[in-house]
């Protein structure tokens, strides 16, 4: 059975860096741990936000649909980050699915002792607003990549998972094993595009895929389609 949230684990995000010993303590009280298992809904759009999440492992995406029906992935989401702060603070509905992509464990947190923090303390308030903007930016190049050929979209894909995996760290991190339809329907592409771009990434040797999952291991790909700085 996972461990509970230490004070420890919640002064390391950055959100909460800032709190006293005290402050993460209570922060904590009655928190839930979850074990989902991938595919599984973690939250319903237009459900009520009651409680604020925290991946402690695994992968999630945050999910929304058009008009038509199509799925649109609006982010990914790895260990240490949040779940359903808008809602929990707003007081209102959730705006978007979150689902896990791999095994999942998470914590679930009390809204009202979250949204005192943020009502209450400055530097929680800033910093959850560094974390939105940091979102925004982040949404705004995944949609500016909808106009780039295949091989990119699929390529900035990857790297988008290798770094939520990783908590930022490595842009060339191992990746989870994912079925090729997910990969598809990030990278905003018909299925049978996504697997022949894979396919093909694969015989020039820039993505390796083994029954562990996916690394990209040719940074310079990246380079050349301003991926990777």
């Amino acid at each position: 059975m996972p461990s509970p949230l230490t004070t420890a684990d919640l002064l390391a995000l950055p959100l909460f860096a800032q709190l006293t010993e005290s402050q993460a303590a209570a922060l904590l009280v009655g928190q839930i741990t979850l074990e989902v298992d991938a595919e599984q809904l973690l939250i319903i759009q237009q459900d009520e936000g009651e409680a604020l999440l925290v991946i402690q492992d695994g992968l999630a995406k945050v999910r929304s649909f058009t008009a038509e029906g199509d799925e649109v992935v609006i982010a990914l989401l790895g260990p240490g980050d949040l779940m359903g702060e808008m809602a929990v603070l707003t007081q209102g509905v959730r705006n978007a699915d979150v689902v896990a992509l791999t095994p999942l464990v998470a914590v679930k947190l009390r809204a009202g002792l979250f949204r005192d923090l943020v009502l209450h303390d400055a530097r929680v308030s800033l910093e959850l607003a560094r974390l939105l903007a940091v979102r925004l930016t982040a949404l705004h190049a995944r949609l500016l990549l909808r106009g780039a050929d295949a091989t990119t979209r699929l390529l900035a894909v990857l790297q988008d998972l290798a770094l939520t995996a990783s908590r930022g760290r490595d842009p060339l991190g191992p990746i989870p094993p994912l079925p090729q339809r997910e990969l598809a329907v990030m990278a905003g592409l018909a299925r049978p595009t996504a697997s022949s771009t894979l396919a093909q990434l694969r015989e020039r040797g820039i993505v390796k895929v083994d029954p562990q999952g996916m690394k990209i291991t040719d940074p310079q790909a990246l380079r050349k389609r301003g991926l990777l700085v």
